[in-house]
């Protein structure tokens, strides 16, 4: 494994994984988020986020979280060798969620001058949350499999079977799994 896109719900874990992944495989890290958002949730150009996507995955090694499926698969997939697919329960996304809004703690995904806050827009999103599995995510599967279909899945549940892959990479030579 040298290209790994981690996708899943807001809350999934996409960001720690990508982080426990990257210092694991010794690869960067690329969060989709900060590259797409401009300070104060100011969305780019669409072709000024796709160079800062196309910079980004340009090594030859790295681990990519974020959706954007419509946006970026066309660009990351072609070059990935596995794709991780969170399958957390959307409860659990939800209440993470909250979670790190109300505490505010600085995000190393998260985009410069972009503070999480409580208002209309936090309530709008966590609609997008509570309805990913059945709003957004057969998308992002049909996108997957219109431009990726070669390109091994692996689905993890919680916190065991995110140990337990991570675990395996360590019981192979440098960390790649063939």
């Amino acid at each position: 494994m040298q290209r790994i896109v981690i996708l899943g719900n807001a809350g999934s874990g996409k960001s720690t994984l990508a982080r426990a992944l990257g210092k694991r495989l010794s690869v960067p890290v690329v969060h989709l988020d900060t590259l797409f958002w401009e300070p104060g949730w100011v969305e780019p150009d669409a072709e000024q986020f796709r160079a800062r996507v196309r910079e980004a995955i340009a090594p030859a090694t790295w681990v990519c979280e974020g959706n954007y499926a419509r946006r970026t698969f066309d660009l990351r997939l072609p070059r990935a060798d596995l794709i991780i697919w969170l399958d957390t329960p959307r409860l659990t996304c939800f209440t993470r969620v909250i979670m790190r809004s109300v505490m505010n703690r600085p995000r190393p995904d998260l985009a410069i001058g972009c503070t999480e806050k409580l208002d209309r827009a936090f309530l709008t999103f966590l609609n997008f949350v509570w309805t990913f599995d059945r709003g957004y995510r057969p998308g992002i599967e049909a996108v997957r499999l219109a431009t990726g279909p070669q390109i091994p899945v692996v689905h993890l549940r919680g916190p065991r079977q995110i140990g337990e892959f991570l675990d395996s990479l360590s019981a192979t030579s440098g960390g790649c799994l063939e």
